[in-house]
């Protein structure tokens, strides 16, 4: 039959709170409880009889404790098959009773991994017998019930009180796929907890954590993410985050981690900067960040590695944009921001951590280190008659994060710690460049003076020349192609400067 009424249950939990309600739930029901150690001296202490498993088994607990439930009269009991008589005779000559709810969870293993322990602490917190249970149970869902977290009390109290002891076989399946999905997700983290040494070349992720977006990246497709954002960010106002804010609030938190030192803001628009710049204080950053694309901004992401100030806060209020990130907010900043309901304001708490990429593509997946090079001033090659200048130099580095950060083919032009414009996403260097100098013009920035950051090198001297004539000084880019020199000596007959890094900053 499909329903099956809960006669006995086994209960062996490391985490005892919200645990009281489901013994007396089952006491009520008049369900026989076995148990060991802790949890069987928790059940006692409530006041309610339980059968002790060591002397079911006749075996104590063993090994300090890692050989408990290991045993055929355990396992058995869960695995018996009700519906087939050659089961049913074995149980009875071995006197094994059978189980019809199983409550384990498993010994914290992530959350010790993340505390920083010792490995033999950690390893101690690698589940054995829980886990066999769980799959045990979850394997034999048509007869048995399995409750594999404390986060499923509730459903199970509810789940009794409804079928008055019985359950259905829908619903043993689905908490059976629970378990299964807490017993594959506590795999994958002792893997990759024991590759980090070996470094074996495999894929496994799992992250249960979610929540379901509106939509993905357009209306007609669903969406998902899957992680905790609370870890990384507050959100003090605002609607929910869409798939598109989440992309681009990514690229705005990568950004802006270069940017460590001046106040800096920053505005991005599908996943490139159209506006960035360092100042004295946030607003006056914004402000120039602003100035770099006043139509880009309209709709964007806006990114500050300071307090948003009042002052701040009144410089952006009339703008229309869909996010605002930043490590803390005034209180009269919070209010003047907080005046547009959709606005979403966010409060992050940590940088990015994750030091690999991972995305679908064909019929797998392809993975990658981040780019976590940032060119600096040490890294730079002189390799023009006439060396750059300090201020130059640090227009250079500026440029060249941003360059880091922006969809090849780049070229960003800046000057004074600010983005003047770049040219993003196009098939031809040349054409970037054509169009970062169309786009400074438009919004009244002269060029005289400013520098040029390349994300690759120049396969030809095509794109100095053209930045000659519009008035650039001085350029960085990786260096690295046959016809460098043919670059270096244009740059010497205008009395340009150029610096190499060495290092490429492709991004798709």
């Amino acid at each position: 039959m499909s329903e099956k009424a809960i006669k006995s249950a086994l209960i062996s939990v490391f985490y005892k709170d919200q645990l009281a309600p489901v013994i007396a739930k089952l006491r009520e029901l008049d369900v026989t409880i076995y148990s060991t150690g802790g949890t069987q001296k928790f059940i006692e202490d409530l006041g309610f009889p339980v059968l002790s498993v060591e002397k079911l088994t006749g075996y104590p607990s063993i090994l300090g404790g890692r050989v408990k439930t290991l045993h055929p009269k355990v396992f058995g009991g869960i695995l018996g098959r009700r519906d087939q008589s050659k089961d049913l005779d074995q149980l009875e000559s071995y006197e094994i009773p059978p189980i019809d709810l199983v409550i384990v969870d498993l010994y914290p293993f992530e959350e010790t991994v993340a505390s920083g322990a010792e490995e033999q602490d950690i390893i101690e917190k690698v589940d054995i017998g829980g886990i066999s249970l769980i799959r045990a149970a979850a394997k034999n869902f048509k007869d048995v019930l399995t409750i594999s977290s404390r986060e499923q009390y509730q459903s199970l109290i509810d789940l009794l009180d409804s079928g008055k002891g019985a359950t259905t076989l829908d619903e043993r399946k689905f908490f059976a796929a629970q378990a299964f999905d807490i017993s594959s997700h506590y795999d994958i983290q002792i893997f990759n907890y024991f590759n980090r040494d070996s470094g074996s070349p495999r894929l496994k992720i799992s992250e249960r954590t979610h929540r379901k977006l509106r939509y993905g990246e357009n209306p007609h497709q669903e969406g998902f993410f899957f992680g905790d954002l609370e870890n990384m960010f507050d959100q003090l106002h605002g609607k929910e985050l869409s798939y598109n804010n989440l992309v681009d609030v990514e690229a705005a938190v990568a950004l802006i981690a270069e940017f460590n030192e001046e106040p800096t803001f920053a505005i991005l628009k599908h996943t490139n900067a159209c506006g960035i710049a360092s100042a004295e204080n946030i607003a006056l950053a914004y402000e120039k960040a602003f100035e770099s694309d006043t139509v880009s901004a309209f709709g964007g992401i806006l990114i500050s590695n300071g307090e948003i100030t009042e002052a701040a806060a009144n410089s952006m209020k009339d703008l229309f944009f869909e996010v605002l990130i930043a490590p803390a907010y005034s209180s009269s900043a919070l209010e003047i921001l907080k005046e547009k309901k959709n606005r979403i304001l966010l409060i992050q708490k940590s940088n990015l951590k994750e030091r690999t990429q991972v995305k679908s593509l064909l019929n797998g997946y392809i993975l990658q280190e981040r780019d976590l090079k940032t060119d600096t001033k040490k890294d730079f090659q002189q390799v023009c008659s006439r060396q750059a200048s300090d201020e130059e130099l640090n227009a250079l580095v500026f440029a060249s994060k941003v360059a880091k950060h922006t969809k090849s083919n780049t070229i960003v032009l800046a000057r004074d710690q600010q983005l003047l414009a770049s040219g993003v996403g196009q098939t031809s260097r040349v054409d970037a460049l054509k169009q970062a100098i169309e786009k400074a013009r438009r919004f009244g920035f002269d060029l005289k003076g400013a520098v040029m950051a390349s994300d690759a090198f120049f396969p030809f001297p095509d794109c100095v020349e053209i930045a000659s004539k519009a008035g650039i000084t001085a350029v960085v880019q990786p260096g690295g192609s046959i016809r460098d020199q043919a670059s270096v000596d244009y740059c010497n007959s205008q009395n340009m400067s150029m610096v190499f890094t060495g290092v490429r900053h492709f991004k798709h």
